[in-house]
């Protein structure tokens, strides 16, 4: 089978840590691939995403490697065998390939833990909003490229929408409700999208006023992804330079205990609730 041209974040993934199980096991690509009757280059093109492993593949490269976590080693499995061709396809040769990476994600969530801190969340946006944000991009896109982001974005939320839905709790500070990235009618009712989103059972909203003392949070924005297992979570974090997904446990761990402190300087959701109310009585 010939390699992918461009693996997905997920694809990517499986293969990072089938290559942590091998370097945990003090183990050579050049060593494992005679387990296989593969090569070396052949071992770092399944670790580097660029090519797929069965379930026969994953379960042998686990026994080698001496890996006694079955629900590892079962998820690992899931995600080389899964097959799902889902909504964001259709965006493939539409939209940048990172907005195909973070559906699927999604799509594959067990939780989804998000802060922001200048924009509404993604998943909250009404369309006028998102097409404010994206329309305000430089050099600004063509209708032909800014159409299909709204679009996508509005899809997302295909994820709070199933059956069960993913449970969503979000950290929001007043500074990404007061900017009005719009006219007021727009802010005001992307202020009612949020109230109405917030009802939702599986949906929690909190905010960090503007008079909170001792917040120095400002760049911890991120989303974090629940995977099947906590090893497997992932964080994505937005910059200048585009969207990091990451995934060391290191990394995990920190931001972990980085959203508990943003969440912990937050107003509880019913609080949260008679702010948004107030900000939009002032519109």
């Amino acid at each position: 089978m010939a390699p992918r041209s461009r693996p997905t974040a997920r694809q990517v993934r499986l293969g990072t840590e089938l290559r942590r199980l091998r370097e945990a096991a003090g183990l050579k690509a050049r060593e494992v691939a005679g387990l296989l009757s593969s090569t070396s280059a052949q071992m770092s093109q399944v670790e580097a995403g660029f090519a797929g492993a069965s379930e026969e593949r994953v379960r042998r490269l686990a026994a080698h490697y001496a890996c006694a976590d079955e629900s590892l080693v079962n998820a690992l499995v899931a995600m080389s065998t899964d097959r799902t061709q889902g909504w964001w396809e259709e965006f493939r040769g539409v939209l940048p390939p990172v907005f195909l990476d973070v559906a699927e994600l999604e799509h594959h969530a067990t939780f989804l833990h998000e802060v922001v801190i200048t924009h509404v969340p993604g998943l909250l946006q009404t369309p006028d909003y998102a097409r404010a944000v994206f329309g305000y991009m430089v050099p600004e896109l063509p209708e032909s490229e800014l159409t299909p982001r709204v679009e996508h974005r509005l899809r997302r939320r295909a994820v709070m929408e199933c059956d069960p839905p993913v449970p969503y709790r979000t950290v929001v500070h007043e500074a990404a409700l007061r900017i009005r990235v719009g006219d007021r009618e727009l802010t005001r009712a992307q202020l009612r999208r949020i109230l109405d989103e917030s009802e939702r059972k599986h949906v929690a909203v909190r905010i960090i006023p503007f008079d909170t003392d001792h917040f120095a949070g400002a760049s911890a924005a991120m989303m974090h992804v629940g995977g099947p297992l906590p090893r497997l979570d992932t964080v994505l974090r937005d910059s200048p330079s585009g969207t990091a997904f990451l995934d060391a446990e290191s990394q995990l761990q920190r931001f972990r205990r980085l959203f508990r402190k943003v969440e912990r300087a937050s107003l509880d959701p019913i609080r949260s609730r008679d702010l948004i109310h107030r900000l939009a009585k002032e519109l």
